[in-house]
């Protein structure tokens, strides 16, 4: 298995936040097939082998991500494409 853990900061206002945090959401899902909720703040995603959350902080998004094999073999490429995106869409 192999985890990934993204810290990135932000300024922007919650409403924003969140809808950044689904645009990084809606691109795993079509990625990776997987399945997302909102929990409050934390927007939790899975499927077989692979999940986790992207948890809204004021100023600051985290990213938790747990692969299992054989997704883990992809671990840097998944880090990648998240740090990417977030750095994208959390940019005000």
């Amino acid at each position: 298995m192999a985890d990934i853990n993204i810290v990135q900061e932000h300024h922007l206002a919650p409403e924003q936040a969140r809808a950044a945090a689904q645009q990084v959401a809606d691109k795993l899902a079509e990625q990776f097939e997987l399945a997302c909720r909102w929990e409050g703040d934390v927007l939790r995603f899975e499927r077989s082998g692979v999940n986790g959350s992207l948890t809204l902080r004021p100023n600051q998004a985290q990213v938790q991500i747990a692969l299992g094999f054989p997704i883990s073999l992809m671990a840097g490429q998944v880090e990648a494409k998240v740090v990417e995106k977030m750095r994208k869409v959390f940019v005000a």
